[in-house]
């Protein structure tokens, strides 16, 4: 059964506004009679401002009141008639707000740890921008001096999966290594670990 946006914003407005059952607006709104008792009685929700599903076209006056006179009556949800938006297909993967502040934090671990990444590899791993990336690369973002370099799958921006199959693939575009190369490489890390890199400089004051 289809529900109406904000489920339990609608049911606020409807216990607030209306004189249906807490057993309609249960069936209406996805909900237990009970939380919708909780709601009435200021134990759930409390200070959640309601959603009028009458201003958003999701119910009319007449079918509210038709509900009223008949509590064995069960609300209709309208459902429009324009088509449905097509889910995106690409672009940056969306990220909770809460987190959207740790990108930096992300990017500049997988700059440090997996240079063999490609930008656009790294865009599409913490769903960022190529623009982002420079910044954070050349010391040029805003927050700089705060960036921290941080694993993404632990700041929970992709899974350990998704990182493994990202550097499977800059390892086959990278090719075979050169005799010694690794050797270079370890050498680099093992300095790197002695030494203060840009991102590490960020003592506690």
């Amino acid at each position: 059964m289809a529900l109406p946006l904000m489920p339990k914003a609608t049911a606020v407005w409807l216990v607030e506004n209306t004189a249906l059952s807490f057993e309609q607006i249960a069936a209406f709104c996805g909900l237990h009679h009970l939380e919708v008792q909780a709601i009435a009685d200021g134990e759930v929700a409390v200070g959640m401002v309601g959603l009028d599903p009458i201003a958003n076209g999701q119910l009319t006056k007449a079918e509210i009141e038709r509900c009223e006179k008949n509590p064995d009556l069960r609300l209709k949800l309208l459902v429009p008639d324009l088509p449905a938006p097509v889910a995106r297909s690409k672009g940056p993967r969306y990220t909770p707000i809460t987190k959207r502040g740790d990108k930096p934090d992300a990017i500049a671990w997988v700059i440090k740890h997996h240079p063999e990444l490609s930008d656009a590899q790294i865009s599409r791993l913490i769903g960022t921008t190529k623009p982002t990336i420079a910044a954070v690369r050349d010391r040029t973002h805003w927050n700089a001096a705060n960036i921290k370099p941080r694993s993404p799958v632990l700041l929970g921006l992709c899974t350990q999966r998704e990182l493994e199959e990202a550097l499977a693939i800059a390892a086959k575009y990278r090719g075979p290594v050169e005799p010694g190369e690794e050797n270079e490489a370890d050498a680099e890390a093992e300095m790197d670990d002695g030494e203060d890199t840009p991102y590490s400089e960020h003592a506690e004051h």
